[in-house]
């Protein structure tokens, strides 16, 4: 859609104001302005680069700001557009800011706000438009954006929780990575600088030192190249259907870390399971869209089989219990929910067990992962110092060239 740089005035204040806005063409895009009480002073088409796409990425924390105060203005009674204009003139992130702009010219020109929102897959995912798409539906747009904000929020909060348990073992290793190489290529060969002209034998397990230390220093680039290689290499190859599925299936079985993993992706299952249960839709749509935003192709493949028992007759709770990745207890308390006709109540309670237990083990493992690191450091760095300091205990001999 072509965009067009325009200088107008509004009708109220009088104030100037420079701007783009996005139209088929340019007489749309002054009967958008005239519709914001804007006059219209100038406007020209904006030559946009060859091949640029429309919208892009945008972070969770601003998705979440974002939603909330939508979820706010539309429920105060404010049009569509009005918020839209609002909440792009405010937002500082360019990205979120064009992004808002792109959907408030096609809300304008006709389009349904979950149309508009479609249009930008990598900003809005399947499961954000359909709930909206539901809300306008059901004309409950502000309690439904409400939900979805809610649900946002909860999933950053999970998010960060696991960021920051993961950071201070990551920054530990890397530190530690950093300090030993720094020992072997700099440090060792003065010990051996100094214990060679002594001419005596050495302790093996300073010998041992020293070789591990020639050999890093010789091949330093080599080993760091093939170490970032590796790494590459894994990245890249869990981003393939046949890594994702390997990964996937074992991630969840590694001891302390697959029990978090598969929690989180058991509450994001139940809670995003639950707001589209709540906002009325359709199950089997449902089901395809928790598929694909549960984050394990494990998950994703019984929730597909589950998903064609359901479309048969099969109830919810019976279904997906034939599949082991899902624990009993969550099958028991589905079944309970649709027993009573209340599984969407079932489904945000059990998310918030799944919350609170995942923040007891990472609380838990923080606490046990600080000493243990800080030993395995100490472990690390202090058997390089006793090796290199063995000879030391034994100076007399080693000066005399008579240390065996």
């Amino acid at each position: 859609m072509p965009s067009y740089v325009y200088t107008a005035r509004e009708t109220v204040s009088g104030r100037e104001i420079r701007n783009a806005v996005e139209a088929a063409s340019e007489e749309a895009a002054i009967a958008a302005l005239l519709n914001r009480n804007l006059l219209v002073v100038s406007i020209q088409e904006k030559v946009s680069k060859k091949g640029k796409t429309q919208g892009g990425k945008v972070a969770l924390t601003d998705l979440v700001i974002f939603t909330r105060q939508l979820a706010t203005m539309v429920d105060a009674g404010i049009t569509i557009v009005q918020s839209l204009q609002a909440l792009g003139e405010q937002t500082n992130n360019k990205v979120m800011r064009d992004t808002i702009r792109d959907i408030t010219v096609r809300v304008e020109s006709g389009e349904s706000l979950s149309e508009a929102l479609q249009k930008h897959p990598k900003a809005f995912n399947k499961l954000y438009v359909s709930m909206v798409g539901a809300g306008e539906k059901g004309g409950l747009l502000a309690e439904i954006l409400g939900r979805l904000a809610t649900y946002l929020e909860n999933s950053d909060r999970l998010r960060k929780k696991v960021k920051t348990a993961l950071m201070y073992p990551a920054t530990v290793t890397v530190v530690a990575i950093g300090i030993t190489i720094f020992l072997l290529v700099r440090v060792i060969p003065t010990f051996k600088d100094v214990y060679s002209s002594f001419g005596a034998k050495l302790p093996a397990p300073t010998l041992f030192m020293i070789g591990l230390s020639e050999i890093v220093k010789k091949y330093i680039l080599v080993i760091l190249g093939a170490g970032g290689a590796a790494v590459w290499g894994w990245l890249h190859f869990i981003k393939t259907p046949v890594g994702r599925a390997f990964w996937d299936s074992r991630r969840i079985k590694l001891p302390v870390f697959g029990s978090i993993a598969h929690k989180i992706c058991l509450a994001r299952f139940t809670r995003t399971l639950a707001s589209l249960v709540r906002s009325g839709v359709p199950i089997l749509e449902v089901l395809q869209i928790v598929s694909q935003t549960v984050g394990n192709t494990v998950m994703e493949n019984a929730i597909k089989t589950s998903a064609t028992d359901i479309e048969r007759g099969e109830g919810i709770s019976n279904a997906l219990g034939k599949h082991p990745v899902f624990p009993s207890m969550i099958i028991r308390m589905m079944r309970a929910g649709e027993q009573t006709g209340n599984i969407d109540n079932m489904l945000e309670r059990i998310s918030n067990f799944l919350d609170s237990e995942i923040e007891a083990t990472l609380s838990g493992l923080m606490s046990l992962i600080e000493p243990m690191m800080i030993v395995v450091l100490g472990v690390i760095i202090g058997s390089m110092v006793v090796c290199m300091f063995l000879p030391i205990f034994n100076l007399a001999n080693i000066v005399n060239g008579n240390g065996h």
